[in-house]
């Protein structure tokens, strides 16, 4: 029984709908967290609309915030009931996701997942095993889960931003090249990189640049 995602909208500045940007937030926070970027990126990308759903579940570790699975070492659930809630989360994301391409009357070729932290997580673990591929994943300040399990569950190989600050405490900086090496390793065919230096865990204006020429550039613009 998949749960439904409550979530906020920034309608096309165009007020035509060509293409969507889905975002995923981080542990702890919400969909309005990222839905703000839909301002400056908007302007750039006129035709699509931007859509960020809230996690399905109550943070335990950040009251007033959501969360896509627990995080064992931040809130002390166990490694089963991460597994459990992962499991949950990834159908609960497909099934909304699958929405917005019916409602929106859009090909999968025309939404990215923007992904943060958690929602990176997320995306690239949702995203590749599709059967259709999306125009592309921007993945800020996370990491591939199960990169060993990659090879043998991708079905689509969209292509992959992974962007990363350099002095992340919260995920380590680490975490990007060995997302590279498991997605290239995996026939991924376009993997791009982009450092933010001097950046925690955050996205930082050099970072947003990058990403916005990134969905331009596979959205077709």
């Amino acid at each position: 029984m998949t749960r439904a995602l409550q979530a906020g909208r920034k309608e096309p500045v165009s007020g035509v709908t060509r293409s969507v940007v889905v975002f995923l937030h981080g542990y702890g926070a919400n969909g309005a967290d990222l839905l703000g970027l839909a301002d400056p990126l908007g302007e750039h990308l006129p035709d699509t609309l931007f859509i960020a759903p809230d996690a399905p579940e109550n943070c335990a570790g950040a009251p007033m915030g959501y969360q896509w699975f627990p995080i064992p070492w931040i809130d002390g659930s166990s490694e089963e009931e991460a597994e459990m809630g992962m499991r949950a989360a990834v159908d609960d994301l497909n099934a909304f996701l699958d929405g917005i391409l019916v409602d929106e009357d859009l090909l999968p070729e025309q939404m990215v997942l923007f992904g943060f932290s958690q929602g990176t997580m997320m995306a690239l673990h949702v995203a590749p095993r599709r059967e259709d591929a999306f125009a592309g994943i921007v993945a800020f300040s996370g990491r591939l889960l199960s990169p060993e399990l990659l090879a043998d569950e991708a079905v689509s190989k969209p292509p992959v931003l992974l962007v990363h600050g350099d002095q992340d405490d919260m995920v380590p900086p680490q975490s990007l090249p060995e997302a590279a090496e498991a997605l290239q390793e995996a026939g991924f065919k376009e993997v791009f990189a982009h450092i933010m230096k001097g950046t925690g865990h955050g996205i930082a204006p050099d970072g947003l640049s990058v990403a916005l020429a990134f969905m331009r550039d596979k959205l077709g613009l």
